[in-house]
């Protein structure tokens, strides 16, 4: 059939009963990534399927790790660089429509990682079976890199699941397992991974029809009086969680989805445009770069063997538990121990609760709580490859340790401590080994905080950093390494903020009014609540840790709130009341009138600190540093971190404003050294050319 056709990325087989398989399979790549001449390809392929006619066509992929991860997206960087974004959306478009309208039954076969436009060319096809395991998930994750899906799923899924489902899969990005998948309808069979292509050949043969209830519900859902009726009701909610004007993407799909007619083509055309000009937009253009970023700290630990199976962790408190339960989770076997076993078993029983929430099976949740053990003893230190220091901040305290654990280890075991503040390079003082010693520095909620600080010292092994950085890979996390100094980047920056909202509350400005306009300028969470939620004492301990090296004071107040034994939401009280875990934030007297330069007050000395981390080599370079800020503390991800954030309004302009705020209202403001440095006029799109989607 393919006679005279040869291809790089397909692979294209003909059976003796007529039906084609066409397997994905991108060259020099071990993931498909779809790119253009992967497309150009398959129109090749459709056009002779189209008249050839074969018995049937199977859609599946050669790569172990899935189906397809999505459109390439250093090409879409590439399209919107030189404006011709829309001309190649309408090209996968009229590929995708070519295969869909094909005369003969066509079936995608998925196995692992289906994504963005791989998804959509599965939604192209006339069935779908996927592989029923864990490692299985479609998605259609597009809003969030700042633009929704373009290849026709906004087009196809809601007219094959219903908008009520459709809608919310694309406005959160949320994957789906195969089960999952299969009771919403978007797949309509699962399969035992190594039956997959078998059951994909009586799939083509035997396609059910779709159920009549299913057809009708999803009918009813797209009619214009639906549309009409739904969409004010899903843009209301979509703006309770984000505002438009950071995050335009999920507003544009609602909207494209209630002008979208009856009509495939007309669904397509507005689908196009849409994608066209949400590329265009500073938040797509940051975010599709914090893609790249995400894509750099994944890959830091890759190509090293970090020689790690049995951790231990010293302190069970809500950091050294939560370490150590998470390490469980992830296949390690872990020792935790602390004074007494009434100092372990609450974090043995939060372990528990984390592993009914994320292990779905009682069988592996139970593997899982094997994994962890309690050890009073700490007799694991003998035999741990990693030990891991999670105590109270105390230097004294932390280094004595040390002597306990060291002399246990018999080659090249790591030690490292969880400090969040404390200096590398005082912590290491008397150890024997200093070269194997190193900060692995967790942030709280350790199941929730993607990012992990790699604290180097002086004394280092690069060897064992790169262990370390390999460890961090295995857990999951995203680990950027950091020089040990003070709070080193994640708490030096975030505790000018922290301190200076804590400042402007005791001067009477309420809580909730610097709330709302830190989330106005895009932080996930106020600072008054975010203070309460990680706790006063903490704040306080950190922050006279970190006061005088950053030139700052702790503001009044806070000693008498510890005094009265309201550290925040652990206690129930704090700056706020909290209740079933959430603040109540008092009513903002009407007549309040807020001071204008709030905002820059609270944001500005995150910006100030920033460039001075990146002045002091705190991090490799101004990327990893806005990485490292925006997975560490949520700065605003549209935003594309402090260091971008200054390139973008203009690094004159914010000194000019530092400068005017430390006029009105003291030092703390003054612009610090740093803001002349190189990476402040750069771009900041180095890394799109070098990291694959």
């Amino acid at each position: 059939m393919f006679e005279g056709l040869r291809f790089n990325h397909w692979q294209t087989s003909e059976g003796d009963d007529g039906v084609v398989t066409l397997t994905l399979d991108r060259a020099d790549s071990r993931v498909n990534a779809i790119s253009r001449a992967m497309l150009d390809e398959l129109e090749q392929i459709v056009e002779r399927l189209a008249i050839d006619k074969p018995a049937g066509v199977i859609i599946h992929s050669a790569k172990p790790a899935g189906f397809a991860v999505g459109a390439d997206i250093k090409e879409f960087v590439e399209y919107a660089r030189h404006d011709t974004v829309l001309e190649n959306i309408e090209h996968g478009q009229r590929v995708y429509e070519s295969l869909a309208r094909l005369p003969c039954p066509t079936v995608a076969a998925v196995h692992g990682a289906c994504m963005g436009g791989g998804t959509e060319l599965i939604l192209a096809c006339h069935q779908r079976i996927a592989a029923d395991d864990e490692k299985t998930r479609i998605a259609l994750p597009e809003v969030m890199l700042g633009i929704h899906p373009g290849w026709g799923g906004t087009a196809r899924l809601p007219r094959l699941i219903g908008a009520t489902d459709a809608l919310p899969l694309m406005l959160t990005g949320k994957s789906l397992s195969a089960r999952r998948a299969l009771e919403l309808g978007v797949v309509d069979r699962i399969a035992l991974p190594a039956e997959l292509l078998a059951e994909a050949r009586l799939l083509l043969r035997h396609a059910p029809p779709r159920p009549f209830a299913r057809r009708a519900r999803a009918w009813a859902s797209n009619t214009w009086l639906a549309r009409q009726i739904l969409a004010p009701m899903m843009l209301k909610q979509t703006a309770a969680k984000v505002r438009k004007e950071h995050y335009p993407a999920p507003f544009a799909m609602i909207d494209v989805w209630k002008r979208g007619g009856s009509g495939i083509q007309q669904r397509l055309k507005i689908e196009a445009r849409s994608v066209a000009k949400l590329a265009k937009t500073p938040t797509a253009q940051n975010l599709i770069r914090i893609f790249f970023l995400q894509e750099r700290l994944k890959s830091q630990g890759s190509g090293v063997e970090a020689g790690i199976r049995h951790v231990h962790v010293v302190g069970a408190g809500v950091m050294g538990g939560d370490i150590a339960a998470w390490a469980a989770l992830k296949g390690f076997d872990v020792t935790l121990q602390d004074r007494e076993m009434k100092y372990i078993q609450p974090a043995l029983d939060r372990a528990r609760q984390l592993y009914e929430k994320k292990l779905k099976s009682p069988e592996k949740v139970e593997a899982a709580i094997r994994r962890l053990r309690a050890d009073v003893d700490g007799n694991g230190v003998a035999s741990a490859d990693l030990a891991i220091e999670a105590i109270y901040e105390n230097a004294d305290a932390k280094r004595a340790l040390y002597g306990q654990i060291e002399p246990q280890f018999q080659a090249d075991e790591i030690l490292a401590s969880n400090t969040s503040s404390i200096p590398l390079d005082e912590l290491r003082q008397g150890l024997q080994a200093p070269r194997r010693f190193l900060g692995l520095h967790f942030f709280n909620p350790v199941a929730q905080m993607p990012l992990v600080e790699v604290v180097r010292h002086d004394q280092l092994d690069p060897a064992i950093e790169k262990r370390a950085l390999a460890f961090c890979k295995a857990i999951g996390k995203l680990p950027v390494a950091v020089k040990g100094t003070p709070g080193f980047l994640v708490n030096r920056i975030l505790m000018p903020y922290l301190l200076e909202a804590l400042r402007l509350y005791s001067e009477g400005v309420p809580g909730a009014v610097l709330d709302r306009e830190a989330k106005k300028f895009g932080m996930p969470m106020g600072p008054i609540e975010l203070a309460d939620t990680v706790g006063l004492d903490v704040c306080a301990s950190v922050g006279k840790e970190l006061a005088p090296f950053l030139g700052l004071e702790l503001p009044p107040g806070l000693d008498e709130k510890l005094d009265a034994g309201k550290r925040g939401k652990k206690d129930g009280q704090g700056l706020y009341v909290w209740q079933d875990g959430k603040p109540e934030k008092p009513e903002v007297d009407k007549e309040y009138v807020m001071p204008p330069d709030l905002q820059d007050r609270m944001i500005l000395p995150m910006v100030n600190e920033a460039v001075a981390c990146l002045a002091d080599g705190v991090v490799d370079d101004a990327d990893l540093l806005d990485a490292g800020v925006i997975f560490g503390t949520g700065f605003a991800p549209f935003r594309g971190g402090p260091i971008q954030y200054a390139r973008s309004v203009g690094v004159d302009q914010l000194r000019s404003r530092l400068e005017q705020l430390a006029r009105s209202y003291g030092e703390r403001f003054k612009p610090k050294h740093g803001w002349d440095h190189q990476a402040l006029t750069d771009t900041g799109g180095k890394q799109e050319a070098t990291h694959d989607a």
